[in-house]
């Protein structure tokens, strides 16, 4: 049996109750959780260890001090997928590999354009039906993703 070796990356996060619900996920699914600066609170802010319980200390966490940073240390043939609402394909479409980065924009903004024009070929969005809706709640967006990953690479749960 193995775990999942996918990485979640939150550029910016704003929201602590978001990142500590998804600070839950990856330690459920066995996914490293890659935090990009600046982050919109404090990481010991009670919000994020309510959302988080008291898993948070059992997580791996990576920080980064920007973006830039974090593209520069991110292995040059590392799979990856930029998510945003603006992107022309799927998730449904994107094949996903163990080693995935799947890198997730701030609350408010989502991911820079510089970024998606950077990298259009890996960039991909989780459909929506009904055009009222903007957008996706980051943690969910966040569990559609790593999800879909797992059911992709088939991946076994550890006992």
């Amino acid at each position: 049996m193995s775990r999942s070796c996918l990485n979640v990356v939150l550029v910016e996060p704003e929201i602590p109750q978001n990142t500590g619900s998804i600070g839950r996920l990856c330690l459920a699914t066995g996914a490293t959780l890659h935090l990009v600066e600046p982050l919109g609170f404090e990481i010991t802010d009670a919000h994020l260890r309510r959302a988080g319980l008291d898993y948070w200390e059992h997580l791996k966490v990576v920080r980064h001090p920007s973006l830039q940073e974090f593209l520069k240390s991110m292995p040059p043939d590392a799979p990856r997928a930029f998510l945003s609402k603006k992107a022309g394909n799927t998730v449904f479409e994107h094949r996903f590999a163990p080693g995935s980065y799947l890198i997730f924009g701030k609350e408010t903004m989502g991911l820079p354009d510089s970024v998606l024009n950077e990298y259009p070929l890996d960039t991909f969005r989780i459909p929506m039906f009904d055009a009222r809706v903007r957008s996706l709640n980051l943690s969910q967006a966040v569990a559609i993703t790593v999800y879909e990953a797992i059911r992709q690479i088939d991946f076994s749960p550890e006992t």
